[in-house]
């Protein structure tokens, strides 16, 4: 199979996207949206296969963080249990939020700014500060909430949940990182039942994409897991928040 220019350039682009994205516990569908649609491909295509790049990466992330035990299942599974149906309803939709979607991404704006300017201190304030339950009933609005936005949007979900975690104490940048890695895995599952494209929809270059992003997800659930400092993965994390903000924002 022969490949164009433009689908390798796109491979290296989806390949450090899902570096960035793995390394803090994401997936990356929000930077492979915004790349494919820059490259003018049909939208008909790309909302799935952002959601099928997710998969990919979300399912090396989960073995990864679950393996150095950063996955706090019992946080979690409210969360995805509200959020899988909730992500399938949203999917499911075919909303054009185009208001909604620039009031998301000023908020996405501003928790980038809270997590560069916290941190040089990220690493004292995991430690110092206590983390707190998240009630399951609050779990469940989260979830549902968010799931239901992720559906509509196409992507995962956890460029919300993870600065929430985060900031509301609910969990360390690791942790926080290890629980967002199974919200976006289920949301983009349920998501694609209701967004996959029709037959011969997929386009021809996805064996060399999912190459890609595997190769990516692996590097970056590395750092995710302990190769990078604290402060440095929120620094990740806060550019990853605007690459979401500005595909919320254009596209």
């Amino acid at each position: 199979m022969s490949f164009e220019a433009i689908d390798w350039l796109l491979a290296a682009i989806f390949l450090v996207v899902a570096v960035l994205y793995s390394s803090v516990g994401h997936a990356g569908a929000s930077g492979y949206i915004a790349a494919m649609a820059l490259f003018g491909l049909s939208p008909a295509i790309v909302k799935p296969t952002a959601l099928a790049l997710n998969i990919v990466v979300g399912s090396i992330g989960l073995f990864r963080f679950a393996r150095a035990k950063l996955v706090p299942w019992r946080l979690v599974l409210p969360l995805v249990l509200a959020s899988a149906p909730a992500a399938y309803l949203g999917a499911a939709l075919k909303l054009s939020p185009v208001t909604y979607q620039r009031i998301l991404a000023v908020v996405l704006l501003v928790a980038a700014v809270q997590l560069f300017r916290t941190a040089s201190t990220a690493a004292t304030d995991d430690i110092e500060r206590p983390v707190r339950p998240l009630p399951w009933w609050l779990a469940l609005v989260v979830g549902a909430s968010i799931g239901f936005v992720a559906g509509v949007s196409g992507t995962g979900g956890a460029i919300f949940l993870t600065p929430l975690l985060i900031f509301g104490h609910f969990a360390v940048t690791r942790v926080a990182s290890g629980a967002s890695v199974v919200f976006v895995l289920a949301n983009s599952v349920t998501g694609l039942t209701a967004a996959v494209p029709a037959a011969g929809g997929w386009p021809p270059a996805l064996p060399l994409w999912v190459g890609a992003v595997v190769a990516g997800a692996l590097i970056g659930t590395q750092f995710g897991r302990g190769a990078l400092p604290v402060g440095v993965l929120r620094r990740v994390l806060a550019v990853v928040l605007v690459i979401a903000a500005a595909k919320l924002a254009l596209f």
